[in-house]
C-alpha cells in the first residue's frame, strides 16, 4: 500500500503533459464532476508511476504494457470491480489521445473488462431506519448542536436519496422549505429538483433555528450543514458521525451514506413508486443503473411468499436474509 502511495507522489511531481491535457478535457469540455476527474487523475498517475518503474511511459502505448499493469493489479489482490475502473480510466485516456492524433492505436481496445458479479445493494429495513434516526442513536451523541446537524443530515439523506457529496455541498439557498423541494447539483454539474418530506423538513428547521447559529458563532456561511469554521461538513466527517450513530442503533457493519441512498430507492419501489421517478430523484443518467433496485424488490417478494404462503415450496433452498436485516412495518414510506 505504501509503495503504491509513493508511486502516485512521484508521478504527481512529473505531471505528464498528455495526462494533464486529458484531465483538462474531462473537467472543461466534458464537464465531469471534480471527484470523477480526481479519480481519473489517481488512476492515471498510478499507472504512469508503474510504467516508469518498468522503464516505459504511459504516454507511449503498448498492448503488453497495459496487460502487464493489469496483471500487477490482480497480483496485488485488488478486486475485479476496482481493476475494471482502472481499465476504464486507461481506455478513456487512450481514446482521447487517439482522437487528438497523439497515438496511432488504442492499446486497450482488445482488453476485456474483468468479470464482475452483480451484488444487490445493501439497505436498511424500516425498523433500522427508525433506530438510526430515533432516541437510541441520539443518546450519548456528540455535542448538542452537532447532534441536531447530524440528525437533520440523516433524515434528509433517507428522505431524498442524495449522494453524500451532494449532501455535503448543499447551500441554504438550495432548500425551499415552503414548497418542500431541494435543488441538487449532481454529477457533471447536472441540476435536479428533489422533493423532501415533512419529517426531514422538520429536522432541518430544528437544526437551522437551534443548532446552526451555535455552531457558526456569528460567522457567516452559505453552506447548509456547517462546521465551527464555517465550511461544509466533509464526506469523511459525516461518514464517521453516521458510523457512530449506527453503532448505537445496533448496526455495526456495512453502514455508509450510500446505504441510506439505497434504502431510499428500495423503500420507494416497495411502496409502489415507478422506476422513472426513482431514476429522476437519484440523478441516474441511465435507467439501467436504477434497475438494480427492482432485483431487490423481487427478492423481497419471493421471500414473503416462501415465508407466509401456505403452499409455498418449502423444499426450495433457503433464501439468505436481505442485507442489513429484513423489512419491518414501523415507518411510513420515505417522506
Amino acid at each position: 500500500m505504501k509503495k503504491a502511495q509513493s508511486t502516485d507522489v512521484e508521478s504527481s511531481e512529473r505531471s505528464p503533459s498528455l495526462i494533464r491535457a486529458y484531465l483538462d478535457f474531462c473537467r472543461i469540455e466534458k464537464g465531469l464532476a471534480a471527484l470523477t476527474v480526481d479519480a481519473y487523475r489517481r488512476d492515471l498517475l498510478h499507472y504512469d508511476g508503474w510504467c516508469h518503474q518498468q522503464g516505459s511511459s504511459a504516454e507511449v502505448p503498448s498492448d503488453e504494457q497495459v496487460r502487464g499493469y493489469l496483471d500487477s493489479l490482480y497480483d496485488s489482490g485488488m478486486a475485479g470491480r476496482s481493476i475494471g475502473r482502472h481499465l476504464v480510466s486507461l481506455r478513456n485516456f487512450y481514446r482521447f489521445l487517439l482522437a487528438e492524433n497523439q497515438i496511432t492505436h488504442d492499446p486497450t481496445a482488445l482488453v476485456p473488462l474483468p468479470r464482475q458479479w452483480k451484488s444487490l445493494p445493501k439497505f436498511l429495513n424500516r425498523q433500522q431506519v427508525e433506530n438510526l434516526t430515533g432516541p437510541v442513536a441520539l443518546s450519548g451523541d456528540s455535542e448538542g448542536p452537532q447532534r441536531l446537524r447530524d440528525q437533520a443530515m440523516c433524515e434528509l439523506l433517507y428522505a431524498s436519496g442524495l449522494r453524500v457529496s451532494e449532501l455535503c455541498r448543499l447551500e441554504t439557498a438550495d432548500l425551499n422549505a415552503e414548497l418542500g423541494v431541494l435543488r441538487v447539483m449532481g454529477k457533471g454539474n447536472k441540476q435536479r429538483m428533489v422533493p423532501v418530506g415533512k419529517q426531514a423538513l422538520a429536522a432541518i428547521e430544528n437544526y437551522l433555528q437551534s443548532a446552526r447559529p451555535q455552531i457558526l458563532r456569528a460567522r457567516v456561511s452559505k453552506h447548509l450543514f456547517v462546521t465551527a469554521r464555517g465550511g461544509p461538513l466533509t464526506r469523511q466527517g459525516f461518514w464517521k458521525a453516521l458510523g457512530l450513530r449506527g453503532q448505537r442503533a445496533g448496526i455495526f457493519e456495512g453502514l455508509s451514506p450510500h446505504v441510506l441512498r439505497h434504502t431510499f430507492a428500495t423503500h420507494l419501489l416497495e411502496g409502489g413508486a415507478d422506476l422513472r421517478s426513482v431514476q429522476t430523484m437519484l440523478g441516474h443518467a441511465d435507467i439501467s443503473t436504477t434497475q438494480i433496485y427492482t432485483h431487490v424488490a423481487r427478492a423481497r417478494l419471493r421471500q414473503v411468499v416462501d415465508q407466509h404462503h401456505p403452499r409455498a415450496q418449502r423444499s426450495r433452498p433457503p433464501i439468505p436474509p436481505l442485507p442489513l436485516g429484513t423489512d419491518g412495518n414501523s415507518r411510513k414510506d420515505p417522506q
